[in-house]
Order: structure tokens, then sequence, then C-alpha cells
């Protein structure tokens, strides 16, 4: 995705997720969406080039740095559990909604069942929202989760 769009379609997707809001607690260049008081999504530039930082499943996060150049280990996060996706023709426009999708369905399985504002089981995240989830499909070569 090139630059002038990474953000504002990874921004466009998190407007679509219940619960989603955007804040400013680090001032006025970062970009914080959080559903419940958690973060999932952050959004800044880092080194003047624009950049989105997600949630992943540490195997999911290990084999998006592996497969793709535009994706990296979370910039300034937990390296296990966050990715950091660049500019670059490396990244799809709808991975980029699938990762936002999936970072959001990380921390909302983390809340109490109470304060979720999906069933995260069954979340499709679009067109049907409801329907259950398929899994992700598994590259050649690449190993599927057990």
């Amino acid at each position: 995705m090139h630059a002038d769009s990474l953000q504002q379609r990874a921004a466009a997707r998190a407007e679509e997720l219940p619960g989603a809001g955007l804040e400013h607690p680090f001032g006025p260049d970062w970009e914080v969406w959080k559903v419940r008081g958690k973060v999932f999504l952050l959004m800044a530039e880092v080194h003047g080039q624009p950049v989105v930082t997600v949630k992943a499943a540490p195997d999911d996060a290990t084999a998006l740095c592996a497969q793709h150049d535009d994706v990296s280990p979370g910039w300034h996060m937990n390296k296990r559990h966050w990715i950091t996706v660049r500019p670059g023709d490396d990244v799809e426009p709808d991975l980029l909604d699938d990762l936002v999708t999936e970072s959001y369905l990380l921390v909302v399985e983390g809340l109490p069942r109470a304060r979720r504002p999906v069933d995260p089981a069954t979340f499709a995240g679009g067109v049907g929202w409801g329907a259950p989830r398929a899994p992700p499909p598994v590259e050649a070569g690449v190993k599927a989760p057990s």
C-alpha cells in the first residue's frame, strides 16, 4: 500500500468495528484506536514514514514478518505480540483490513464477556457480521497453526 493510503485504510477499517474509538493519549502525532479502553491499533510517523502497528498472535506475527517485507516486529512495542506495517507494495488493502480486524478481536477476546462489544468467536467483521470466522488461508510452504 502507498504511504498516503496505508493509515487511511486502517482508520477506515477501525471505524467500522463495534465499540472502537480514536484517542490521542500520546499527543496529536499518535492516533490510538481502542476498544473498551484497550489498544488494538496505533498510527504515527516513524522516521518520516507513516506506519500502522497492530496486535498479532505470536505465531502469526512471526509468519507475517517472514512473508512480507513491509511487516516487521512492532515498533516500540512487545515484538512478540505486535507488528508494524510500513508503506510498500507488499501488503494488499485486504490484508491490512484483516490485520486490523484480527488485532481488534485479540483485544476483545481478552475482555470480560460482559464488556465485549461482539462475540469474537462468531464476529465476521464485514457483510454478514455475526457469521463464524473462517480460519485464515494457509500459504504454500507455511505450516498451519495447530
